[in-house]
């Protein structure tokens, strides 16, 4: 036997026509995630921490705040996103207020979460991170770089264009730069006008040049969350960058994404979470440029703990090259991050070996290693079957214990994100 391209084409139209039952089985009957009410208990004492008692107090002092949904048994009041972060921003409890801390006069902050292996649960931390930080009053843009676009699925977007993703936005700045570059050398001071550089028409013909940048961004189901997702035709990125650069070698293509995010206002966001894929490639290191923070997840294998070693090498070598190797125009290089943590998933205290690689790790990195890590429990399996975060899944479809435990091992890691995130949010230049 043998086989061609028009066998894997075959095999994909078999894969499209399960892809709606999956997502039936996934999402809403509707094929669209939808996000879920949280009770009263949830917003008092796991979102704004306060005693249950003094949160249904305030509420009844103030008529005039969100009164959510009552259940049917009158126990307990549900509230969507919206009207936690409405009573977040109009109820303070001892005068403190509910808002989240930033800095003033910053941008959002970038963190990339990235490795070289693939199952080291790049997806899943990027999505309960982007989770947890909505539910603690952060607007969130998440950014999927990884072709196989789980984040974008876990989101609910499914039926993305190409053009709209992160290959969009590189194409879109090849362009552009390529302009700013010919304006420039008509303008050169010297009088004397400079060779153009040219792009075939078949890259300006796309029309990618005239997107603007909120065509890039689309909306989750989460009212505080955003994403630049991304779709399994972006895969071809990688060749097609490569045959970008040769179209005009003075291109910094690894700093296509950095202008992009720097393009958009400044209050737009707090945050914006990377989601890298399991390699170094064009989109990898665009968005390890445009990152404040790297934050690498690792499972507790000795194998994962070997991929980790050779991608920080690895990454390390490509961001030397970058820094004497390319055209950089007016960008700083070399790349300076403000932070870079390891953050151990699927990890089981119990298991003797996973304590072990915990303790190497905080040997080998010392201060860069969470404090917190991941643990695999049966709800974190359950969330990552259905593509949902804990955070979405409803306590009651399992015992409170089970969740809570799941929630509790990332709402740790997520402090510690965000206190590590707001330790190194000063260091950022003040917009003007």
């Amino acid at each position: 036997m043998s086989y061609t391209h028009e066998d894997l084409a075959e095999l994909q139209a078999k894969s499209l026509k399960m892809q709606g039952h999956i997502r039936r089985q996934t999402f809403s009957p509707e094929m669209e995630k939808s996000l879920r009410r949280f009770s009263s208990w949830e917003v008092s004492e796991l979102i704004f921490k306060v005693n249950q008692s003094t949160f249904r107090g305030r509420l009844a002092a103030d008529p005039s705040l969100p009164s959510g949904e009552v259940e049917e048994d009158g126990r307990q009041r549900w509230y969507t996103l919206d009207e936690i972060n409405e009573i977040r921003r109009r109820m303070k409890v001892n005068r403190r207020s509910l808002m989240p801390k930033r800095p003033a006069n910053k941008r959002a902050f970038r963190a990339a979460i990235a490795n070289f292996k693939g199952g080291a649960g790049k997806s899943t931390v990027a999505l309960h991170f982007a989770h947890a930080a909505a539910l603690d009053g952060y607007r969130v843009l998440v950014v999927d770089f990884d072709p196989q676009a789980t984040l974008s699925h876990s989101m609910g977007l499914n039926d993305v264009a190409e053009d709209y993703t992160v290959w969009g936005i590189m194409a879109r700045d090849l362009i552009r730069e390529t302009d700013r570059m010919n304006s420039a050398s008509v303008a050169a001071e010297s009088g004397v006008q400079l060779p153009t550089r040219k792009l075939p028409d078949s890259i300006r013909d796309m029309g990618l040049g005239e997107l603007r940048n909120t065509d890039f961004i689309k909306p989750t189901a989460w009212s505080a969350i955003d994403i630049v997702p991304s779709c399994a035709n972006a895969a071809f990125v990688e060749f097609a960058s490569a045959q970008y650069r040769h179209l005009n070698p003075e291109w910094s293509f690894f700093a296509a994404v950095s202008r992009y995010l720097d393009s958009i206002p400044a209050d737009a966001y707090d945050l914006v979470i990377f989601d890298c894929p399991p390699a170094i490639g064009y989109q990898s290191m665009n968005a390890v440029f445009a990152a404040d923070m790297l934050y690498i997840p690792s499972g507790p294998g000795y194998w994962e703990y070997d991929s980790t070693t050779s991608f920080i090498g690895q990454l390390a070598e490509a961001l030397e090259d970058l820094s004497h190797g390319f055209p950089a125009g007016n960008l700083k290089l070399p790349k300076v991050f403000t932070d870079i943590r390891f953050l151990m998933t699927r990890y089981e205290p119990g298991n003797d070996l996973h304590r072990a690689m915990f303790d190497a790790f905080r040997k080998v990195f010392e201060g860069h290693v969470a404090e917190h890590p991941i643990e695999m429990t049966r709800a974190v399996e359950q969330s990552g079957r259905f593509l949902s975060s804990v955070y979405e899944i409803d306590y009651r479809d399992m015992t409170r214990e089970t969740w809570r435990r799941a929630r509790a091992t990332f709402d740790q890691a997520y402090e510690e994100f965000r206190d590590t995130i707001l330790k190194a949010w000063d260091q950022l230049e003040d917009e003007a």
